[in-house]
């Protein structure tokens, strides 16, 4: 199975801060550690996204302020990240994985970024950790390129997926699907095609019955000719930005289903990353390792 790591473009934050930003590192030598032990795994350095696959999401002005380093304090603040040359590199290369990602799905029935999952940015602004929204750009280049018509992009990370609503919410060839903390970030959520919230603490059996209903819309209502899929490590009931109580068996089952009925469905699937916050920096990469090792397993019982 093909992966696209962007973790070699570091982004340099303040001591302290909350976001995890060594996870990718970890998760990427996880894995190749992995792939010496014989896992079929290859890992391929993405390219930078281009203006042109930008700019089928973002609008112009948005794009130019970060490019430029002339966002405002208030749109750093909400991206949550100060700027810098290397946060601009470092999230090119982020959304140009999800889009080799996703070209390689349609290729080859799975494939996966190894960083992503960034939904919470809007068409013209920034927010939560997320500076472009790399599974709307994916989706727009691989519409643009002629290799699909109909993109379903199911996002499982513990938060809804504001931007990404917010970027298709007039468009029924994205069909967008959110399982996510009701009362949690984003406070304001842009609704989407589905969107399934749970309540603080729910467990692994009310969690996946709410992947079992995100499924079927997905794959009934949806249907499509990609899915795009955002696994979050966030839902995990030892993070703590979740605010749910679902064990890591319970997240490597919720990858089995939907891997299993896409691949059933004869959807592709592009995997991106998704959210995790957990003090445990190896608790959050073996939830995100669970993930690529199913999916490789189950490309492999395939023949591929």
């Amino acid at each position: 199975m093909r992966l696209f790591p962007s973790d070699r473009y570091h982004l340099p934050l303040p001591e302290g801060h909350r976001f995890p930003v060594e996870k990718y590192r970890a998760l990427r030598k996880r894995l190749e550690a992995e792939a010496a032990a014989g896992a079929a795994l290859e890992f391929i350095e993405p390219h930078a996204a281009t203006d042109e696959e930008i700019l089928r999401v973002h609008k112009r002005d948005y794009v130019g302020r970060v490019m430029a380093g002339t966002l405002t304090p208030a749109e750093v603040r909400r991206i949550g990240f100060p700027w810098s040359e290397q946060l601009v590199a470092r999230s090119l290369r982020s959304t140009g994985a999800a889009v080799d990602a996703a070209a390689a799905a349609l290729e080859d029935g799975i494939a996966a970024s190894l960083a992503g999952g960034t939904h919470h940015a809007g068409s013209d602004w920034g927010e939560g950790y997320c500076v472009f929204n790399d599974t709307a750009v994916a989706a727009r280049e691989m519409q643009a390129r002629g290799m699909v018509e109909r993109v379903v992009i199911l996002d499982l990370d513990v938060h809804q997926g504001n931007g990404t609503a917010e970027i298709f919410a007039a468009d029924p060839s994205v069909f967008t699907v959110s399982v996510h903390g009701a009362r949690n970030f984003p406070l304001r959520k842009h609704p989407g095609d589905l969107d399934i919230g749970l309540e603080d603490d729910a467990d692994d059996s009310t969690y996946l019955a709410a992947v079992d209903a995100a499924l079927a819309g997905a794959l009934g209502e949806g249907g499509g000719d990609l899915l795009l899929y955002i696994a979050g490590a966030d839902p995990y009931a030892g993070d703590r930005l979740g605010r749910l109580s679902v064990s890591r068996a319970g997240l490597l089952e919720r990858d089995r289903r939907v891997l299993t009925a896409a691949r059933s469905a004869g959807l592709p699937v592009g995997i991106v990353c998704g959210g995790g916050y957990c003090v445990d920096i190896g608790a959050i990469v073996e939830i995100h390792a669970g993930t690529m090792l199913l999916a490789a397993e189950l490309l492999a019982a395939e023949g591929k």
